[in-house]
């Protein structure tokens, strides 16, 4: 299917959503769900969001007195987790004096990045500021040090300001961002993981000496998997880890021309290989730890995101199920990247012009519906291709989530009838950048059900 068809699909599927269920030509399918076969429980702390550690160089911006923002995150979840890092968490620096000149920009993210990186500084106020940024949220905080371009003695002295500012709000310390991306960058070409672990330790150790009883997580690695093995490993003789770490973008390069909507909605090769984000080696790497992994850094397209794909309907829906599917795997949570202006940021704006959530905010708020859920056993026969399905028990009953990213609508046959309250995660089109809602519908109570093309509907049985 060219990317034509595909868009003339999405608006034929708009249409005939608002037709009866007898002139749709709707698919016909039925979920099924194994009570006795239980899974891992969702973390009430899954839902997280990441942000660069520039945005640190203005104070203002993660303060009490943003409430706009305090507002959006509590939106998403009452417990979530801010991480601090990106490419830019290997430009600061830290000092305790207090800043004497105007911050470099109010907002910064991946439409900034490129432009607006070099010389920041993070100071004693901006750390006081963030921790009642989280006190207000209700939020923890993965902070990020610079190993890239940084030393051993300033990671150090910064480690021991968060620790004592940030309290209890601090979840762990990350040395490094994508180290395993260190090479031709700030290290030589033969950098490999056994040379990033000699610095990890040498940092490690320093910073524990600082910051008593500070606790880590790492390696925070883009996608080179050998890093995080040899992370997992190194991880068994330090108890102050208590967390294993990387990013994940679902397609990228933003300018390439296979970054489409399709793509986004198609099974991603990288989670099946060895060469990237292999599921089976990240299991590994748990099970070698023994410790959760957290995606602390990723979304739909890696570069700033895709116009017209990472900032429309098509994104949120993409987001709700990757939450669910990382989720069934037992990750521990998951942190989409963002800030300023940029493409695929869950939430835009800044304190003067006031934020706006994009499509994927509410995606994200669908899967924190199930914060605390236990996954079931579930099968969707007869689903098409791009349909998938989740049962989970919650608070004593049985919730479903369907996924239905097909243009056509699909009537689903349920093991028993559901409630006459639903939740829905919609827009106008796929390719819609605003109007995206989640909200709570009315519906029959029934064992059959009708999602619409390009919808996301969760149920109680």
């Amino acid at each position: 299917m060219n990317r034509r068809e595909f868009l003339a699909g999405a608006v034929a599927g708009i249409a005939a959503s608002s037709l009866p269920s007898s002139a749709l030509g709707t698919t016909s399918t039925r979920l099924t769900i194994d009570a006795e076969a239980s899974g891992a429980t969702i973390p009430r702390d899954f839902v997280g969001l990441s942000y660069e550690s520039a945005q640190l160089a203005n104070p203002a911006f993660f303060s009490v007195e943003n409430r706009g923002l305090i507002d959006l995150f509590r939106g998403l979840s009452p417990c979530g987790n801010l991480r601090l890092g990106g490419g830019s968490s290997e430009f600061t620096t830290y000092s305790n004096a207090e800043p004497t000149e105007a911050p470099p920009f109010e907002a910064f993210g991946p439409d900034t990045s490129k432009t607006v990186k070099h010389g920041t500084v993070t100071t004693a106020r901006a750390l006081r500021n963030l921790r009642a940024f989280l006190d207000a949220t209700g939020w923890s905080c993965l902070y990020g040090l610079n190993l890239g371009q940084g030393t051993k003695e300033n990671a150090a002295a910064e480690a021991a300001a968060v620790q004592h500012t940030l309290g209890p709000r601090l979840l762990a310390l990350q040395i490094g961002n994508e180290p395993d991306s260190f090479r031709n960058r700030y290290r030589p070409a033969s950098y490999g993981p056994a040379d990033y672990l000699q610095e990890w330790r040498s940092f490690h150790d320093a910073i524990a000496t600082a910051a008593p009883g500070a606790q880590f997580a790492g390696p925070d690695i883009s996608n080179k998997l050998p890093f995080l093995t040899a992370f997992a490993e190194e991880a068994r003789a330090h108890k102050d880890v208590i967390l294993l770490t990387g990013h994940y973008y679902a397609m990228g390069p933003a300018h390439s021309p296979d970054a489409t909507m399709e793509q986004l909605f198609d099974a991603d090769p990288k989670l099946a290989t060895v060469r990237a984000h292999s599921l089976p080696t990240i299991a590994e790497a748990m099970k070698t730890a023994g410790l959760p992994f957290r995606m602390s850094e990723g979304n739909s397209c890696w570069d700033g995101g895709k116009p017209g794909v990472s900032d429309t309907l098509a994104s949120a829906l993409w987001c709700a199920e990757m939450m669910l599917r990382f989720a069934k795997m037992g990750w521990s949570g998951v942190n989409l990247h963002g800030g300023g202006n940029g493409f695929y940021t869950p939430i835009a704006g800044a304190p003067s012009t006031g934020f706006t959530p994009r499509p994927e905010y509410f995606g994200i708020q669908f899967g924190q519906s199930f914060a605390g859920a236990k996954f079931l056993s579930a099968t969707l026969t007869g689903a098409e291709s791009h349909a998938t399905a989740y049962a989970l028990e919650q608070e004593g009953r049985q919730r479903v989530a369907i996924f239905n990213m097909d243009a056509a609508a699909m009537k689903v046959e349920l093991p028993s009838r559901c409630q006459t309250k639903a939740m829905k995660l919609s827009g106008p089109s796929l390719e819609s950048t605003g109007g995206t809602t989640f909200v709570e519908v009315r519906v029959a109570r029934s064992r059959e059900v009708l999602v619409a093309g390009h919808t996301a509907m969760s149920y109680w049985l």
